[in-house]
């Protein structure tokens, strides 16, 4: 479940417009043929919008459309990720020399190895025990 978070963006013509606050900015969009449309920056920014974000248009009685950004509901922490974090920030604490930079010769090579990797972000996660299978199936290089 995806909850609307607290910001939204009314017309002019809005009873909160019209009750004594000004419009700061109004901006306009095109529908394509599809009936889609890009959010224009000035309203990602208001809404805090960022690539693969979630929006919800609420419908009011009198006409008027309310544009939100969702907000995924918080998920549980991982139990082992704040300790595990504490532990690698107590050892680069005490031995600060163990931190290398990554060169060029590293990062080359990373490359070479992942590079023509696909990743597929919208595909569902596999099962655990289907994990090995599909890795080796998805993988085209």
């Amino acid at each position: 479940m995806l909850l609307a978070c607290p910001m939204a963006v009314s017309p002019a013509s809005s009873p909160a417009a019209t009750a004594g606050e000004s419009l700061i900015q109004e901006v306009e969009s095109a529908l394509t043929d599809r009936y889609q449309t890009t959010v224009p920056q000035p309203v990602r920014r208001a809404l805090g919008l960022r690539k693969r974000d979630r929006i919800c248009y609420a419908i009011r009685a009198n006409g008027e459309v309310v544009l939100q950004r969702l907000c995924p509901e918080p998920v549980e922490d991982d139990p082992a990720l704040a300790p595990f974090l504490a532990l690698l920030q107590e050892d680069i604490a005490a031995h600060p020399e163990r931190l290398l930079p990554i060169t060029a010769n590293l990062a080359g090579r990373l490359q070479e190895l992942v590079g023509g990797i696909e990743v597929n972000l919208d595909a569902p996660l596999p099962d655990d025990d289907d994990c090995a299978g599909d890795l080796a199936t998805n993988v085209t290089v």
